[in-house]
């Protein structure tokens, strides 16, 4: 008789209990008398006021639990809120009570309901009709998407294409490289595709493009002599040889995707993601660097009620980890990635404000709170004028 282990799912039921009880996380509570139904924070980690230590607490213990707490998550709050919200969803021992909960309020919260044993028989058809939504809509999205999302473009091309690569109208990328926080390179890129890496070769100058490649280069260039002779100078010149194959950047409809092939590590940040660490991995999907759609609403918002200007760069840190609040001048190689095409919408929309708020303070300064506009010299006073 062959054994199977059987995999049991009492293990999350029983631990979120415990923990519920226990009273050491905050926000993690029982939502009814009959302690049936509990609460989560449910607070996104890019917000402002998130909390790691108190927010993400209950979803970092059950990392910790799972034994999935390694280095390189260890100040990566999403991953854990991932990791818990995916098992509770998968188990029949518990459902989601949407009606409960409150994700508007300042300490948003979710509410999840323990599931009987004699309902839980119920719960998979359920669950597997969401999932197979979950797919449709996954599928439905991916066949709206461009192609370049499943497999980034080649750099194998004829020379038409490559004229096409060049061309002004498309998207661009202003890339700056500092060694140690000193500007090496300095290069602005007129393609919507940008190759950034070290080249091995003195005799290829910076601006130079393989034979038979598409996309145009931005080369790390070997240290010079201003950036001293210390250790730091000793682990750059051994860290660039990893660098060989770099990373490709590409801009879609949807936003820039990064895509890591060198052999060092890749971190990088940016205005749209989480708080935490992001790091590029190799042999993988695209990463979304930066999202048109919410630089979009971050510009409608910013031209409805003022507030922080948009953001319109990423960086990225070549060999080492990278997190918001680090000194990038500390670095051993940073890049950043500024997005001229995005700066130009935001100066465009700045210029009107001022043009607006000029006119409105001639406004303001006349008697009557009207201004007039002599449009052309040779035109009648009637016509010319306007009113704001």
């Amino acid at each position: 008789m062959v054994v199977g282990k059987v995999r049991s799912t009492r293990k999350l039921r029983a631990w979120m209990v415990e923990q519920v009880n226990s009273g050491k996380y905050p926000g993690v509570v029982w939502d009814d008398e009959d302690k049936t139904m509990f609460r989560i924070p449910w607070k996104h980690a890019g917000k402002q006021d998130f909390r790691k230590d108190e927010d993400a607490a209950i979803f970092k213990a059950w990392a910790q639990y799972k034994g999935k707490l390694t280095d390189e998550e260890l100040n990566n709050p999403a991953s854990w809120k991932t990791r818990l919200r995916c098992a509770l969803n998968k188990s029949p021992e518990f459902s989601e009570v949407n009606e409960r909960a409150q994700l508007d309020i300042s300490e948003p919260y979710k509410v999840y309901r323990l599931v009987p044993v004699n309902e839980q028989s119920l719960m998979p058809p359920e669950k597997k009709i969401r999932e197979r939504s979950g797919r449709k809509q996954k599928r439905r999205s991916a066949d709206q998407s461009e192609p370049e999302l499943k497999h980034i473009k080649t750099e194998e091309c004829s020379p038409e294409t490559m004229s096409l690569s060049f061309f002004p109208g498309t998207d661009s990328f202003r890339v700056v490289v500092q060694y140690l926080g000193q500007e090496v390179v300095r290069q602005q890129v007129c393609s919507s595709d940008v190759r950034i890496q070290y080249l091995r070769s003195p005799l290829c100058p910076p601006s130079s493009v393989p034979q038979g490649a598409q996309f145009p280069r931005v080369p790390l260039p070997d240290p010079g002599l201003s950036l001293g002779h210390g250790e730091e100078l000793a682990a750059l010149h051994t860290l660039l040889p990893f660098m060989e194959k770099g990373i490709l950047l590409t801009s879609t409809k949807r936003g820039v995707y990064g895509k890591r092939f060198c052999q060092g590590r890749v971190f990088w940040t940016g205005p749209h993601s989480e708080q935490g660490l992001h790091k590029m991995e190799r042999n993988t999907e695209p990463v979304l660097l930066f999202c048109k759609e919410t630089f979009k609403q971050q510009l409608e918002l910013f031209c409805a009620n003022g507030g922080e200007r948009p953001q319109c760069s990423f960086t990225l840190c070549f060999g080492e980890e990278l997190s918001e609040a680090e000194d990038t001048s500390k670095k051993l190689i940073i890049v950043q990635i500024g997005l001229p095409w995005a700066e130009q919408q935001v100066e465009n929309f700045e210029s009107i404000v001022r043009s607006i708020n000029f006119l409105q303070t001639l406004a303001d300064q006349s008697p009557m709170r009207e201004i007039t506009l002599d449009l052309e010299s040779n035109v009648s006073s009637e016509s010319a004028n306007g009113v704001v």
